[in-house]
This record gives C-alpha cells, structure tokens and sequence, in this order.
C-alpha cells in the first residue's frame, strides 16, 4: 500500500470512529432527543453520495469510510425514529 491510502484509510478510521460514542450514548439512554434529525438525514445523504463516489472512484479508504459511516448514521436515525 502506498502512503496516500494509507493515510485515506487513517483518516477515515477516526471519522468513522467518530460516530460510536453518539450511537451508544443514544441506544443506552434510549434519547435521541438532542440529536437533530435534518443534520441527521442530511449527512447521511451526503454520506451515501460519498460512497456512491468512492465506488465509482474504487478508492479503497472513501468506499471504507463511507460505508460504514453510512451504517453507523443509520442506526443512529432508526434510533432517533424509534426514541422520539
């Protein structure tokens, strides 16, 4: 691997990772109040356009990223649903 996906792939385990605290903070409080649900939907398009154009790209670090960025938003959006 050379650097430059290499550092795509450092860079998108701390975004990914990013999300855990606010996904288990939410589905242990059983609160997604504070949470908004524009931003919400509103990222994870983003996220999923990300994705979208990571595939097409085939670049490994931006496909990663957003696909399990994408999921992790997901479940913190059927959390937002089913807490509300």
């Amino acid at each position: 691997m050379d650097f430059l996906t290499i550092l795509g792939l450092a860079a998108a385990t701390l975004t990914t990772i990013s999300f855990l605290p606010q996904m288990f903070k939410t589905w242990q409080t059983k609160s997604a109040k504070d949470v908004s649900l524009l931003t919400l939907v509103t990222f994870t398009t983003g996220v999923f356009l990300w994705l979208i154009y990571g595939i097409y790209l085939q670049s490994l670090p931006i496909i990663l990223a957003n696909g399990v960025t994408f999921i992790f938003n997901l479940i913190i959006l059927w959390l937002k649903i089913i807490y509300r």
